[in-house]
């Protein structure tokens, strides 16, 4: 009788008051020991996600810094190969100011002065600036000497107020300085001297300005002798009023550190800019964890199942009465783990078993809401990601496909010229084609037509194309703006050093259900490491020219809109010239047009 009314009093207790009659004390020890392995956890996770992003932010603003000085970089050898280098400046000294000068005009956001001075200090030309400090001797200059010393360098100086020319629109400017030894051609004699640009230090200075590594991180940058080239708070620290741990910094490689800094500790991260032996140092104090994060959310919740679970073992006899409602449970949150969402959740038992079977059952209705809503946000990003890798197009093929009608209508050619202008017309109507991605083959191979036409005239037929399609490609669908920034590397890394015999050939078929296309040059080529390089952007295709989209730029737009069993494949030996493979699916541009239009 006793033993029945034992009974029914369990049958009749909540399991509230169960749980808090035999698992007190369980609990008890068991929450301080799980929140002390949830906390050490996610401090670790939330530590290493932080450096994660922190490092994504410095690897992209070391890249922006890279790009900007080999910028500058092309520009000097455009200077030196295109104007200095096959100038006489006994009878050509005007045509090459007039030509450094047009230079100038097209990077003159960023740069300040264009100047040629010879052995002896004197000023050749120069550009916008007009004569000499008439008290400076730049003879007697270190930067003068080093760079006749070492003429095979390139050699880029610290922030410094331009005082080299008299020029009052320059005055108190703040310029980083490239100079380079260059060959002058003075009738019958050649002898060495100096071409330097004075780039805007302004720019440098907008590009890092805005950078911040968390609510209170900040990254500074030194020179390769460990000078400050740019820091947030330059004028304190020239002042005195501020301090950087800039000793210490000079030793660090590529990588990660940690520091204690005026009694602070702080991480440390630091990334070398390529030629200039720069370093961009990237400084992170120790930041209060945040767990407002649904990754932590979930972990949390998996740590708060563990300990159920572990409290369920220390009572068999309390888990054999509760849990046979809770494994039926379990049934459908398995389920649900699984991926069924519409599974039925049981939601028998005690009043808190059937309260949280229709919690559960309301959480899974708001997860497959979650999961609908990041699927539409994934392809909004998607789409986003892919409109941003098509816009980056390099305007300076538009203005050297101008500098060509120019060139012709000067010297009366103007039946070349307005063939040249009708094929810029017709590439660029089809670069736009009113903001389709999706164009048809036909307008794709028309479009990279247009542009080996331009190309062929600008480099005075150092190469031929031939372009072949299959009736049945023609309507296919193409992804617009990809064929031409391949052409644009075989053309820029092979055919450049072609002397007319140059060919390229680009070919379209259908393959069951694949599309093919395949853009062939007999130029240089290169090694299969270097080849496989280009895909992946560990190998920088660009040397100065081309469109800066690339063979990786290509291949992320394919992969971003037809998936990853479509891109790009490169096959190359060095000297036996380079083929690029695309795959696409072969789908009718009609019809993925219409699936674009509904996006």
């Amino acid at each position: 009788m006793e033993k029945s009314r034992k009974t029914d009093l369990f049958q009749k207790s909540s399991i509230r008051y169960t749980i808090f009659v035999y698992f007190t004390v369980s609990a008890l020890i068991m929450i301080l020991l799980t929140g002390a392995a949830v906390y050490s956890r996610l401090a670790g996770w939330v530590s290493d996600t932080l450096r994660k992003e922190n490092q994504a932010v410095i690897n992209q603003i070391n890249l922006s810094v890279d790009s900007y000085l080999r910028t500058i970089m092309r520009l000097s050898d455009s200077l030196y190969y295109g104007v200095v280098k096959n100038a006489d400046f006994q009878t050509e000294g005007d045509i090459v100011g007039s030509e450094m000068m047009l230079l100038y005009d097209n990077n003159k956001d960023f740069v300040s002065n264009i100047a040629l001075l010879s052995q002896n200090g004197e000023l050749l030309s120069a550009v916008p600036a007009a004569r000499l400090n008439t008290d400076l001797d730049v003879t007697e200059e270190k930067w003068f000497q080093d760079t006749l010393e070492h003429s095979e360098n390139l050699h880029f100086s610290m922030p410094h107020v331009q005082y080299i020319f008299d020029n009052s629109g320059n005055q108190y400017r703040w310029v980083i300085t490239l100079s380079r030894a260059v060959e002058v051609t003075n009738g019958t004699s050649t002898s060495q001297g100096v071409l330097l640009i004075d780039m805007t230090y302004e720019s440098l200075r907008y590009m890092l300005d805005n950078i911040s590594l968390g609510e209170q991180g900040y990254l500074y940058l030194l020179g390769s002798g460990g000078e400050l080239i740019y820091h947030p708070r330059m004028q304190l620290i020239d002042a005195g009023l501020a301090e950087e741990n800039i000793e210490q910094a000079r030793g660090y490689r590529d990588g990660d550190y940690q520091e204690v800094y005026q009694g602070k500790k702080r991480d440390i991260i630091v990334k070398t800019v390529g030629y200039t032996g720069w370093k961009i140092i990237g400084v992170i104090p120790k930041q209060g964890l945040s767990l407002d994060n649904l990754k932590i959310k979930l972990l949390v919740v998996f740590m708060v199942a563990f300990f159920l679970f572990l409290l369920a073992v220390i009572n068999a006899y309390i888990s054999a009465r509760i849990t046979a409602p809770i494994q039926e449970l379990e049934k459908s949150v398995n389920a649900l783990e699984e991926g069924e969402l519409n599974a039925e959740v049981y939601m028998g038992g005690s009043y808190e078993i059937r309260h949280l079977g229709r919690s559960i059952s309301d959480m899974a209705k708001r997860i497959q809401a979650l999961m609908e809503d990041i699927v539409r946000e994934h392809e909004s990003k998607r789409k986003s990601e892919f409109d941003t890798l098509q816009s980056q197009i390099n305007p300076h093929f538009l203005y050297n496909t101008l500098d060509i009608i120019v060139w012709m209508i000067e010297n009366e050619q103007k039946q070349e010229a307005v063939k040249i202008v009708t094929a810029l017309a017709r590439f660029f109507r089809i670069s736009l084609s009113k903001g389709r991605s999706i164009i048809p083959v036909r307008d794709e191979l028309e479009h990279v037509r247009n542009y080996l036409m331009i190309q062929q005239k600008r480099f005075k037929n150092k190469f031929v194309y031939r372009i072949e399609a299959e009736p049945e490609a023609l309507p296919m669908a193409s992804l617009k703006l990809m064929l031409q920034p391949l052409v644009e590397n075989a053309i820029y890394h092979g055919m450049e050093f072609m002397d007319g015999d140059g060919e390229i050939f680009i070919r379209v078929w259908q393959e069951g259900e694949k599309l093919l296309f395949i853009i062939r040059d007999n130029g240089l080529g290169m090694t299969k490491e270097r080849a496989e390089g280009l895909l992946t952007g560990e190998t920088h295709a660009a040397s100065g020219k081309g469109s800066g989209i690339g063979v990786k730029n290509v291949n992320e737009r394919i992969k971003l809109y037809f998936g990853e069993g479509y891109g790009l494949s490169i096959f190359s030996e060095p000297d036996e010239g380079t083929t690029v493979q695309i795959s696409l699916p072969a789908v009718s541009c009609q019809e993925l047009m219409g699936e674009e239009a509904k996006r």
